[in-house]
């Protein structure tokens, strides 16, 4: 296996274990590839949830830009509410899997 199989396995896992989820293995992928070369950075691939700078770049970069969703839409709840089903004493929240649960929750699987 390569090492972005390995890395969709252990999202596939993490989504199982820390939030309830059986993903969806083709949308994980892709999810995973439009993340790019951050995910094999230490720093780039996780999602701090207590820092809004960083929560404001998953809004802007990724569901205004990406999805293409306004800023009128509900983005910073949906956003505190994958925080929250991740669980928010876990340290390491990996912005594919942030990022697979917000296109779930908005529905935009299509743009995949």
């Amino acid at each position: 296996m390569s090492k972005r199989d390995d890395l969709i396995a252990k999202y596939a896992t993490d989504l199982k274990e820390k939030c309830g989820v059986t993903a969806d293995m083709d949308l994980l992928t892709k999810v995973t590839i439009g993340c790019g070369p951050s995910i094999y950075n230490a720093d780039a691939s996780t999602v701090s949830g207590s820092d809004q700078s960083e929560l404001d770049t998953v809004k802007n970069n990724f569901l205004i830009k990406k999805l293409g969703l306004s800023a009128s839409d509900d983005l910073d709840g949906a956003i505190a509410k994958v925080i929250e089903q991740y669980g928010k004493s876990n340290r390491t929240k990996y912005r594919a899997v942030v990022y697979y649960l917000l296109t779930k929750h908005f529905g935009k699987e299509s743009i995949y």
